[in-house]
């Protein structure tokens, strides 16, 4: 007599039934990346809030990142940006002051030079070659031109750095997540697979926003699905891992949790 081997293949084994070592490791790299989402969250603040003259992040802030300022210059967005704290507010006013009147170069021999060299020359000289060199007045004056936003090959490298990086940390929380039981089954499906779609969003939005100003929402509407994603994911999984209660048929299934239907 032969029976049907059980399609053991259809089900995830629930957090309660991992070995306690599989578990910590979870929780772990769920804390690693939590702290790590945290600090990028920061980074995209302190580099963005502040383009418009207002501390808080903005559209507007977007607009002048990726598809620049038609009043501005680069220098002053930086200065204005992510570059705010980086010198007194006196001095940071002087140097917009002196872009406003012109960006002479007489002028910046007279006062301009000396704040940035006690100021910018610890990183702008030259020995990196992704930002501007203010070794000289060319490098200083090519920055008080109008402000075009990020360019294409910045954008570029960009970009490769954020799927590749963004696509590592979902699919391990992904992972992770898939030891929850969470119903509706489409529900579950959903918050795994919307990160992976706003990560697409988010990168593509860059460079439309650089075609038209209003593409500057995607970035923030798919910054705010992926935060929204990990959040679930990482709060539900820990909860489930350590306090929760498995329902009843669940406890009699052995902890095996339908992966279909």
């Amino acid at each position: 007599m032969s029976t049907q081997p059980e399609l053991t293949s259809i089900y995830r084994f629930h957090f309660t039934r991992l070995p306690l070592s599989m578990r910590l490791t979870y929780t772990m790299t769920l804390l690693v990346l939590g702290l790590g989402y945290l600090f990028a969250l920061i980074y995209v603040w302190t580099s963005h809030a502040g383009r418009d003259g207002d501390p808080m992040l903005s559209v507007t802030d977007l607009i002048i990142a990726y598809s620049g300022s038609k009043s501005g210059t680069k220098l002053e967005s930086a200065l204005l940006g992510p570059m705010s704290g980086m010198l007194p507010s006196k001095e940071r006013a002087d140097i917009i002051g002196w872009i406003h009147e012109g960006a002479k170069e007489d002028a910046y021999h007279k006062g301009v030079e000396d704040i940035i060299q006690k100021r910018c020359l610890a990183c702008h000289d030259g020995s990196n070659p992704h930002i501007p060199n203010f070794t000289k007045f060319e490098g200083i004056h090519e920055v008080t031109q109008r402000d075009t936003g990020m360019n294409i090959p910045t954008l570029v490298r960009v970009s490769h750095i954020h799927l590749f990086g963004l696509t590592f940390i979902f699919f391990i929380t992904s992972v992770i997540f898939s030891h929850a039981y969470v119903r509706p089954l489409w529900f579950k499906c959903v918050v795994i697979a919307v990160p992976f779609l706003m990560i697409l969003f988010d990168v593509f939005s860059w460079y439309l926003t650089k075609l038209h100003p209003m593409f500057a929402w995607m970035v923030i509407i798919s910054g705010a699905f992926m935060a929204m994603a990990f959040a679930i994911e990482f709060f539900v999984s820990l909860y489930q891992m350590w306090l929760y209660r498995l329902p009843e048929e669940l406890e009699k299934n052995g902890g095996r949790i339908p992966t279909i239907g």
